[in-house]
């Protein structure tokens, strides 16, 4: 048997994530064969059973990775807002706006909520606790009422993924994102401290 180093594992799981995330985009998770994704890759089932368990535990890691990326350019977002509260606005709007592309549409929001139930429990608490830390600082700069942040970030997030959802497993999702984002501004307006 020969032994792999960890640099050679590494790209074996890096090129098995990287295919089934195109065939995934591409086919669908339900469409996909681990025999047609595995030759596509060059790569035998063995390894994807060795680094992932299964076909569910590599769209598991294709959705974190993109999850990840996600992460990245929401924090972007925030970050690079000359104002906090613009912001967060933006951010909100730009996580309903992802639901209209296709990779995200397809491989997060539809197969892994079938095949998966969704975004993984880590994946979910790293957001919302993403947005307290958000939160917190617009109660403490007073934009927002001071309300306990875990509470409010949890109901926001909720109501963003739920949306997400919502937006793309419909045929009009152009105008379910309009409706979204016309629903979220108002939800946003009245978290604003009056005054």
């Amino acid at each position: 048997m020969v032994r792999r180093t960890r640099a050679e594992m590494e790209v074996t799981r890096a090129t098995l994530i990287m295919t089934a995330r195109q065939v995934f985009s591409e086919l669908g998770y339900a469409e996909t064969s681990m025999d047609e994704l595995t030759a596509q890759a060059g790569l035998t089932r063995g390894a994807l059973y060795h680094h992932f368990g299964d076909k569910k535990g590599l769209l598991a890691a294709v959705v974190e990775q993109i999850d990840d990326e996600m992460d990245k350019r929401l924090q972007a977002i925030s970050d690079n807002a000359e104002d906090p509260w613009d912001g967060f606005c933006c951010r909100c709007r730009a996580y309903l706006e992802m639901a209209l592309e296709p990779e995200y549409q397809r491989i997060v929001l539809r197969d892994a909520k079938a095949a998966l139930g969704g975004t993984s429990p880590e994946s979910q608490r790293h957001c919302i606790e993403s947005m307290q830390r958000l939160i917190r600082n617009l109660i403490e700069l007073g934009i927002v009422d001071d309300v306990s942040p875990e509470s409010l970030a949890s109901l926001i997030y909720g109501s963003l993924e739920e949306a997400a959802f919502w937006i793309a497993e419909g045929d009009e999702s152009d105008t379910r994102l309009a409706h979204g984002i016309t629903a979220l501004n108002l939800l946003l307006r009245g978290l604003q401290r009056a005054g």
